[in-house]
């Protein structure tokens, strides 16, 4: 699976962090990365609303998330290379933005990242941090062997789609090869291949779906 970096421009406001949030969320759904979820998200609460107390409210900001290796990089650039983040003693507490969205300050991010700090520079500075990632490589998969295979059958589900663009709508540009649609289409041209040749669809189903679940029990 590629993953390509992306990075968003916004003003430092604490309204903004709820919608980075459900974009990261996002981002992370079509990277296979949904147990990372969670911990990105409360990193990139920590680094935008350190930003807004420290560097101040509407600040140009920038978000950039990528892969270094089999790590899950974060940044948060802003302007100010004197506003230097520090960790806070544990009865220090950074003003509250929202229960939601707290600013608890850079111990959370201390806490569940694996690696985190600083970069200066001549425009301002970059506080970044790193999750490890359950991948092999970048471009890894965290569900194996059979997500890998899957994964390239609807990469020839995509190509189908731009080489026939009627079906683009129908797809849904399938949704970036990683959401519902092209694995639905997959699984209906199979059963339309089982029923051509003669075999149960049903029970084709109710076989995948009783091997799926004991293969999910064992791992």
């Amino acid at each position: 699976m590629q993953r390509k970096p992306w990075e968003l421009a916004f003003l430092a406001e604490p309204e903004e962090v709820a919608a980075l949030r459900r974009l990261l969320r996002l981002h992370l759904g079509v990277w296979g990365l949904h147990a990372l979820v969670d911990a990105a998200q409360l990193c990139v609460t920590e680094l935008v609303t350190n930003v807004v107390t420290h560097v101040g409210i509407g600040t140009p900001t920038r978000l950039a998330v990528a892969m270094n290796d089999a790590y899950l990089r974060i940044e948060v650039h802003d302007p100010d290379a004197k506003a230097l983040p520090t960790l806070l003693s544990g009865t220090q507490r950074m003003p509250l933005l929202g229960e939601a969205e707290t600013g608890r300050g850079l111990a959370l991010v201390d806490a569940v990242a694996d690696r985190w700090g600083v970069q200066l520079r001549a425009d301002g500075k970059v506080t970044w941090c790193e999750l490890r990632a359950n991948l092999s490589s970048p471009y890894g998969h965290t569900g194996g062997p059979r997500v890998t295979r899957a994964e390239g059958i609807l990469g020839l589900y995509g190509w189908a789609a731009r080489e026939h663009p009627e079906r683009v709508e129908e797809a849904h540009l399938l949704s970036a090869l990683a959401g519902r649609t092209p694995a639905i289409e997959v699984i209906a041209d199979i059963l339309h291949w089982l029923h051509a040749h003669g075999h149960d669809p049903d029970d084709a189903l109710v076989c995948a779906q009783t091997r799926f679940e004991a293969e999910i029990e064992v791992a």
